[in-house]
């Protein structure tokens, strides 16, 4: 019987680890460290806008195949972050993008807490 690695969890020939992303780089995309079975690590590039739960492959960083030739891959599935705690200054940037979004639910972007939203603030700069 295989034993529980605790890095990896396997299906058949391919191993999958669970990579905790920031929305930051989920965002904007980036270059990440990933872990293989021998100890050593590998690059692997997140795209822009990549999503929770999105898998990447990695070919032959697997386990070998059982009767046949040829390893498996290391799937490698994002896990998105969200910050419990912001600085303020996190807080505050993300207000400004949330200003330039549209909302999931197609709901007008929310407003600032002075009730006026950055676009408003825009618009009146040039009143």
């Amino acid at each position: 019987s295989v034993q529980d690695h605790k890095v990896f969890s396997r299906h058949d020939d391919d191993l999958l680890y669970e990579l905790p992303v920031n929305i930051a780089t989920a965002a904007l995309g980036g270059k990440v460290t990933v872990p293989t079975l021998d100890g050593a690590t590998s690059t692997l590039k997140i795209p822009s806008g990549t999503q929770h739960g999105q898998q990447f492959r990695i070919k032959g960083l697997g386990v070998p195949r059982l009767n046949h030739h040829g390893i498996g891959d290391l799937l490698v599935r994002a896990h998105i972050k969200i910050p419990a705690k912001l600085s303020a200054k996190q807080k505050a940037l993300l207000q400004e993008l949330a200003a330039t979004m549209e909302p999931a639910d197609g709901q007008p972007p929310p407003e600032q807490a002075d009730g006026e939203s950055i676009i408003d603030k825009v618009k009146n700069l040039f009143d």
